[in-house]
Formats: C-alpha cells, structure tokens, sequence
C-alpha cells in the first residue's frame, strides 16, 4: 500500500492507493505563498492523516524539474519559497517509509500507462492541458525520466512566435478570444460561432503539438489529461485534419489520441512510482 501525492500551487491532494486502486483521497489548499516550511508541514499533515502500518511507500509529483536519485526539488511551479527542498530526505525521516519523487507530468503519463487505458500500449505519450502544457513519456511501459525528470517538456519548444505552451494552454482563449476555456466550451454546446471558431483554431495548434510529439518519440497513443481535454470533441477534428499532414502516413494511421477518463491519473502515478 503506498500513499500518493500530487502537490500543485492552488491545491496538494493526497491519496491511499492499494494495488493501483484509490482508497482514500484528501485535498487541502496549498499555502503556496508562504515558506516553505509551511508548505512542507501542510502536506506532512495530510500523510499523517493516511499512513498506517500497510504504507510501504510515499510517491509525489512535483511541479518541477528534480533530482529523482538525491529526491531534491528545484523551483517548484507557483510555489517561490521552493527553490532547492530536499523533500525525499525530509519525508523518508519523518515518516521511516521509502519516498520516490517525479515531474507531475510524467506521473499523470504513468498513472494512466499503470491504471488507466495506456495499459494496452507499451510506447505512449500523457499530456496534459491546463495553464501550461506538460508531458510525460513511457517507453516499453516504462517512465522514461532524463537525468532531471525533464523529458516531455513540449510545451516549452518554439512554435509561431512563442512556444507551443502559448497556444496550448488555457491562456490561448483570453489571449485571442477573450474569455476562458470555459466560457468557450459552454457557449459551443449552443453553437456559437465564435466559440466553435476558437476551439477549431485551438485544435489546429493542438495537432502541431501533437506532430511535434511524433517527431520526438513516435508513440502508439497521447493520451490528454487536465481541464481543457474535457471539451475534446470540440477541438479534435481539427486537430485530426492538421495531424493528417504528418509525413509518415503509417505513423498516423496507427496513432491514438484521445482525453483520459482516468480520475486522479496524477495521484495513482505518484504512488505507482513506488514500484519503480
């Protein structure tokens, strides 16, 4: 039995997992623009309130590049006081259980490959779609890492004018349409024609992102996790259309890209990354 962690600038959630099961899930709001002291000893208090004598590991994603051996995060996303946190060394004395730490990217891209419907693919790509753009890749259905948990960072590759995290991410719809995703997809369940025009242009980006990733490591399926891959139907034939370009057709004639229905792909993630 482990217990997961995917800790975030708005909230930390934490979860008992039992052979890939959820069995217990708390969330509080992270304190985020306090020390990192108080960050740490907020989610300390919500693993005190899980582990029991079962627990044999603690995994957590991180918002962040790390050192995955040493378990060292550096500049945690949206949390400042967290510039060098020796958080693996922490929890492991405090709670005398082995703690593994990754991206929080490559552990939603491991909770679906371990849980979720990556499991009939050996070679994948999870990415997720919030207010950044994140990846994580799995290999012979094993997280590829990078030396510093790096790997999948697609997002920041140079696209147009800026980079692809631009024009993927939940800023792209205020920046060019005005309102929030949101806002977007409500009105496009009524056929508005700005809407449906602004999840189209999104989906065109989306399939340059989605050739990008294809170039990069030729995966069988992408699988897209975060808010805005709720409204996939909206921005997917696009996407397919900008895909089909692709200049190796039997690669995207084998291609699955589809949203996640795995709740808390993060959490069941973290804690699988205990059995690495």
């Amino acid at each position: 039995m482990y217990i997961g962690i995917d800790l975030g600038g708005t909230n930390i959630k934490a979860a008992l997992v039992d052979k890939g099961h959820l069995v217990k899930k708390l969330s509080t709001a992270c304190p985020a623009s306090e020390s990192e002291v108080i960050v740490i000893e907020t989610l300390c208090g919500l693993i005190t309130e899980l582990i029991n004598k079962q627990v044999t590991g603690i995994g957590a994603g991180i918002p962040s590049v790390l050192d995955r051996e040493k378990g060292i995060v550096y500049n945690a996303a949206n949390i400042p006081s967290w510039q060098e946190v020796h958080l693996k060394e922490i929890l492991e004395n405090r709670f005398q259980v082995k703690v593994m730490l990754n991206n929080d990217s490559n552990c939603f891209a491991l909770g679906v490959s371990t849980c979720g419907e990556g499991k009939a693919f050996a070679d994948m790509v999870g990415i997720t779609l919030g207010t950044g753009v994140g990846a994580g890749v799995i290999v012979n259905h094993k997280l590829y890492n990078g030396k510093n948990t790096g790997v999948g960072e697609i997002g920041s590759l140079p696209y147009l004018d800026s980079d692809y995290e631009h024009y993927c991410s939940s800023t792209f719809f205020p920046k060019f349409f005005g309102k929030s995703g949101k806002e977007l997809s409500e009105l496009a369940i009524e056929n508005d024609i700005m809407a449906l025009q602004a999840w189209d242009e999104f989906g065109k980006h989306m399939g340059n992102l989605i050739k990008a990733t294809m170039y990069c490591y030729d995966p069988e399926a992408i699988f897209l996790g975060g808010s805005i891959a709720k409204a996939f139907d909206y921005f997917k034939d696009s996407m397919w259309k900008c895909i089909q370009e692709f200049p190796y057709p039997a690669s995207t004639a084998q291609l699955k890209v589809q949203p996640s229905t795995l709740e808390d792909a993060a959490l069941l993630g973290a804690a699988m990354l205990c059995d690495e």
